[in-house]
């Protein structure tokens, strides 16, 4: 009789930019190693804020990772043998990944591997961001960080963009987003809406 595999199992953590979602991953992570688990950490291959080999938070921790397109792509990057060892999956950034879902369940449903998936949420528009949230129906718990506002300093549920850049995808820090209250992230908006309409205003009567 085949001997059955251990039961996997999906952790999602959530929330705006600066919530500390990286470093709720890289604590996790660094606890199942510390019990001699076998672990893996990955992060989008479009990620290299802080160098290609590392995931690292904001205030400077550090884990080496492997940096993918495809979530997919791990078995191979390891080798069969490592990937087969393998008891711990921690995936950064997850809303870049778009197999994110068929990955998380084959790895856990048919590999019984643990899957720790930290990412946001919803984008600067207070959207959905990639399929983070597809995860959240097959997982075994869910946390919801936030951060603190940058403007007055109570719980910021959301992420701010300051400038007019209008793409979805623009991996950027500090000197592009920062984390804002509803308050504030609706003042915001209404202001650089303000803002853009002053400078449209006064490029029409420059022509």
């Amino acid at each position: 009789m085949a001997s059955r595999l251990p039961s996997g199992e999906i952790h999602v953590i959530l929330g705006p930019m600066f919530a500390g979602k990286t470093t709720a991953l890289l604590r996790r992570i660094q606890a199942e190693k510390d019990c001699g688990r076998s672990v893996a950490v990955i992060k989008p291959e479009r990620d290299t804020r802080y160098g290609f080999d590392s995931v690292v938070t904001h205030d400077g921790v550090r884990m080496p990772c492997f940096s993918l397109l495809e979530l997919s792509a791990l078995r191979d990057k390891m080798g069969d043998a490592a990937y087969q060892k393998l008891n711990v999956i921690g995936i950064d950034e997850a809303q870049f990944f778009e197999d994110l879902y068929d990955f998380c369940c084959n790895a856990a449903d048919l590999e019984g591997k643990i899957i720790v998936v930290a990412g946001l949420d919803g984008d600067y528009l207070r959207k959905r961001f990639g399929s983070v949230l597809d995860v959240v129906p097959l997982a075994d718990s869910v946390t919801k960080l936030t951060a603190r506002c940058e403007i007055c300093g109570r719980r910021a549920f959301f992420t701010l963009r300051k400038t007019n850049d209008t793409q979805t995808e623009l991996i950027a820090g500090a000197d592009v987003y920062m984390p804002v209250c509803r308050q504030h992230y609706v003042n915001g908006k209404a202001t650089k809406s303000m803002l853009a309409l002053q400078v449209s205003s006064t490029a029409q009567s420059l022509k």
